[in-house]
């Protein structure tokens, strides 16, 4: 099987907590889907074991559709749901998320690990691990006296 060219990323730019009535604690996650390649893919779906993190189901809405077609050579952004159940649980060593996607071939799955953010302590820059810097973000929004 011939497998698609793809760059995944991760867009914290518009990372945001945001509480809901039950008290849930969750943000929107934008993912780049880049097609460097010639012909179409389209991702099916996204899953991450990952400990305090969950990732929601796509609500199959215009803004976060059950799946996204991206053709050769556009970019694609992808937007998920993540819910927080636990922000000191998470891991600090990157964890990896798992793609499915159709093409002309047939399905296909990926495990990618997102490039980790840097952190600067001490003068000197530290590696820190997209789900623990999405989880830091959005748990120390949440605790911002903004928020309610």
């Amino acid at each position: 099987m011939i497998s698609p060219q793809i760059r995944w990323s991760l867009d914290d730019f518009f990372l945001s907590a945001q509480v809901d009535e039950n008290g849930v604690l969750s943000t929107p996650l934008s993912i780049e889907l880049e097609n460097e390649g010639f012909l179409p893919f389209t991702v099916t779906g996204l899953s991450a074991e990952v400990p305090g993190l969950r990732l929601l189901p796509a609500g199959d809405t215009p803004d976060e559709p059950d799946a996204v077609t991206v053709n050769g050579g556009d970019l694609q952004v992808w937007t998920r749901r993540v819910v927080i159940t636990d922000c000191a649980a998470v891991p600090r060593e990157p964890q990896p998320v798992r793609f499915t996607y159709t093409t002309w071939m047939g399905p296909g799955s990926s495990e990618v690990i997102w490039k980790s953010g840097q952190l600067t302590v001490d003068g000197r820059s530290v590696p820190i691990a997209w789900q623990r810097g999405l989880a830091g973000k959005v748990c120390n929004d949440a605790m911002s006296p903004d928020l309610f």
